[in-house]
């Protein structure tokens, strides 16, 4: 093999990615974009009085799908200036004469297109996760009636249901994509700026302030972008970055406790998140089903707080009105993070639509640890019946961790009974008896678990309402 013409693929596009958002970050989609903001500036630069014939605009937005990488390739490699090179090849394909990126510098274009693909990127993002919210609130509902086993540091706690966890991820995810949301609407746009941002260039082409501002404004609004920044120097300022990314790691996080908790609990045969029949779990150990999907979610959330590192590095980076010291770190982070942040919202989807849950396992070990689960309502009880709550806590404590070490020797526990029978507790009306009654008050036990699971789905199913088009998103099948 040569390796003269050697060129490795984004494995993140390639193998995780969806196509839609490949298309976003394409690099025909990327030229498609710049298009689109030069035939908007044309338009603007027509209606504030600029001789521009309506039929010359006509002819660019007819060819702006007429994208040739070879021939811009050819250009570029005679000009050395890769946006030289798309102008020169826009005015060929359209036949047209060289209306376009008159009183433009080159990060008017690229700042602007880089954040048109952000936004839409961002929106194609938040569509995906209220479908994961829907996802998680359903499976909330499904498990509303399946008593589990809380674990807090990992060890058995108190009584709750599997809803009421999905319940605990769906309302991280919901209030997340409400910071993302108002992101993305508040979300501004560079401008045309010019080349240090006094807008110079285009005030010498339009002739006024009045004319200069109306094409900022007509142009944003083109775009979709509600706002747009007054004194910004060359480049936006990349602490927008950092905030991006900052919200996509947000979105991620509820994921990420999600596959941390599937893999977990299918550690301890309480779910499985989906095995399909010719699927192979290892290649030395032909028993084995793993959790492959719910760890590439956590290998998902590793990289986005990578990216979150790396635009950290870029904020407050910026000499002066601007400097091209962060092109390398952008051209990986921006593409990369929505990559995986896709990737991670289709692994999700995947395994909620094809997990399972083990109920007689849930419910062995539920009776297994029930009355260490019950601690805190049997410590509740002693403190009604007149005892002392730091001497009733010292008592429980003593019988419980007894027991517990009688248990992992394999011995039966007899926590009930030995509470019953210490002096302490029956002197004060605490018995057996008493106790078992305690333990068979599953609602007592559960608190508001059910009316909770209820009103996160509730304020989900409302926004599912919003967005009814994103929340009926169904995976693809990953591989």
């Amino acid at each position: 093999m040569t390796t003269a013409n050697v060129v490795n693929q984004n494995v993140l596009s390639q193998r995780y990615a969806t196509p839609e958002i490949n298309a976003i970050f394409s690099e025909e989609g990327k030229i498609l974009a710049e298009r689109e903001l030069w035939i908007a500036v044309m338009k603007v630069q027509r209606e504030l009085g600029m001789s521009i014939p309506e039929e010359e605009i006509a002819k660019f937005e007819r060819a702006k799908s007429n994208i040739d990488l070879a021939r811009i390739a050819e250009i570029e490699g005679v000009t050395r200036h890769d946006i030289k090179a798309k102008i020169q090849a826009f005015v060929e394909a359209a036949a047209a004469g060289e209306f376009l990126h008159q009183g433009m510098t080159s990060r008017d274009l690229t700042d602007n297109v880089e954040q048109m693909q952000i936004r839409k990127a961002g929106e194609m993002i938040l569509g995906r996760y209220i479908a994961v919210a829907k996802g998680l609130a359903e499976k909330a509902r499904e498990y509303t009636s399946i008593e589990l086993t809380a674990r807090t540091h990992n060890q058995p706690a108190e009584l709750t249901l599997l809803g009421r966890r999905f319940a605990m991820w769906a309302e991280e995810l919901y209030e997340n994509i409400l910071g993302f949301q108002s992101f993305l609407q508040q979300y501004p746009l560079r401008g045309i700026k010019g080349p240090v941002g006094t807008q110079a260039s285009m005030l010498t082409v339009l002739g006024t302030d009045e004319k200069v501002q109306q094409l900022e404004q007509r142009v944003a609004d083109h775009l979709g972008f509600q706002r747009t920044l007054q004194a910004t120097g060359q480049i936006y300022p990349r602490s927008l970055d950092a905030s991006l990314v900052s919200h996509l790691v947000q979105l991620g996080s509820a994921c990420s406790n999600f596959a941390l908790g599937m893999r977990l609990m299918s550690g301890y045969e309480l779910v499985t998140e989906g095995f399909k029949e010719r699927q192979v779990g290892s290649s030395a150990m032909p028993h084995k089903m793993n959790t492959r999907t719910s760890e590439r979610i956590t290998g998902f959330m590793k990289l986005l707080r990578m990216y979150q590192e790396g635009a950290a590095q870029l904020s407050g980076d910026q000499w002066f009105e601007g400097d091209v010291s962060d092109s390398v770190v952008r051209r990986v982070i921006i593409p990369d993070v929505f990559y995986a942040v896709d990737g991670m919202s289709e692994a999700t989807l995947t395994v909620l639509t094809e997990m399972g849950v083990y109920q007689k396992v849930i419910s062995r070990e539920v009776d297994r640890y029930l009355p260490f689960l019950a601690t805190t309502q049997i410590l509740a009880a002693a403190i009604d019946a007149g005892i002392g709550r730091e001497e009733a806590h010292a008592t429980i404590k003593r019988y419980a961790v007894a027991e517990a070490l009688r248990m992992r020797d394999g011995q039966e526990q007899k926590l009930a009974y030995h509470l019953g029978q210490d002096q302490l507790f029956s002197s004060h009306d605490i018995t057996e008896e008493s106790i078992h009654h305690i333990l068979q008050e599953r609602a007592a036990l559960l608190g508001n678990a059910h009316k909770q699971i209820e009103q996160v789905a509730a304020k989900i199913d409302v926004l599912c309402q919003r967005f009814p088009e994103a929340a009926a998103y169904q995976p693809r099948q990953i591989r």
